[in-house]
């Protein structure tokens, strides 16, 4: 307990120096990173609702599309290294976007799906929300990308999964 102590005490010190020496960068970067935190969300056109389901505030039908996808691999098992980089490049070429939006928007995807409490939750309401969103628009959209995710034979749960979308896209 003494050495944490003075581990903190001395990152303390430190940092009042820093402070003390150089306050426009300390500004600067304070107001840096409460920007970047404070941007994030709108960023990727998510939006808080007062007593609303995380889901909800999706106004992208990437993030949703994004977030389905990855709740369809991990429908039966923990997705695979494979699946994962598939599901990657799937993002950048069919979405559009660079490599840094397709990683934020695979941790917004995987909040939202815990936010569900599970992958089949998650798809059913998410696929509600994305044709809430976007109408049948993203239909092709989202069943090409589902398509190219599952190299072998579908599981029950997936194909439970694709009638449920079937289902909210009223196909």
């Amino acid at each position: 307990m003494p050495i944490i102590i003075l581990v903190l005490t001395s990152l303390g010190a430190a940092l009042w120096w820093w402070v003390r020496q150089n306050p426009g960068d300390a500004i600067d970067t304070a107001v840096d990173v409460a920007t970047t935190v404070r941007n994030a969300p709108r960023k990727l056109a998510f939006r808080k609702q007062t007593n609303a389901h995380p889901v909800e505030g999706i106004d992208d039908a990437r993030i949703a599309i994004c977030a389905i996808a990855q709740a369809f691999i991990e429908l039966d098992d923990l997705p695979t290294k494979d699946q994962r980089d598939t599901l990657k490049i799937l993002l950048r070429t069919k979405l559009r976007c660079s490599a840094g939006e397709a990683e934020e928007m695979e941790i917004l995807g995987r909040w939202l799906q815990n936010q569900c409490n599970n992958p089949e939750a998650a798809i059913v309401r998410l696929a509600r929300r994305l044709r809430k969103i976007d109408g049948d628009a993203s239909w092709d959209l989202l069943h090409d990308i589902l398509g190219e995710l599952v190299d072998v034979e579908l599981s029950n749960n997936q194909i439970s999964a694709i009638e449920d979308i079937k289902r909210a896209f009223h196909r």
